[in-house]
């Protein structure tokens, strides 16, 4: 008897439904934590700063954005299936706000640019992290 599946297939079990539910939810908390994290840092650093724009502060650059690095480091860790989009999603909460507190969209597609390219290094930061989980994790 030929079978087309390989039955000593070293791939992992399919996830119950208790298992791709667990991760669903994490994966919303984290996206709430993102987002949320995200913008709080915007709008903390514009209030503390008494400046429209929070990154016309140096506060910005000096906290704000290294924690915004981190937070993205961190939830890459906690959840780190797919983790490109925990450093996306703080970055793009920061952009949302800032689109919505400025009430001009004319550089709105400057923005987005300067938003992505600086969603990079939480980017990076997530999936190290998330790689080095990973690797801690029994087999």
């Amino acid at each position: 008897m030929t079978s087309s599946r390989n039955d000593t297939d070293d791939t992992a079990p399919e996830p119950s439904a208790r298992e791709r539910q667990a991760t669903n939810d994490r994966a919303t908390f984290a996206h709430t934590i993102a987002i949320v994290g995200g913008a709080l840092l915007w709008i903390v650093t514009a209030a503390i700063s008494r400046r429209v724009e929070a990154w016309d502060s140096p506060l910005y650059w000096m906290l704000a954005y290294p924690f915004s690095i981190a937070l993205a480091g961190w939830l890459g860790a906690q959840v780190p299936e797919k983790p490109w989009r925990w450093g996306l999603g703080v970055m793009l909460a920061q952009a949302g706000v800032l689109a919505v507190s400025s009430g001009s969209f004319g550089l709105l597609p400057l923005g987005m640019i300067v938003f992505s390219v600086l969603a990079l290094p939480p980017i990076v930061a997530a999936r190290f992290m998330a790689k080095r989980r990973l690797r801690s994790q029994p087999r």
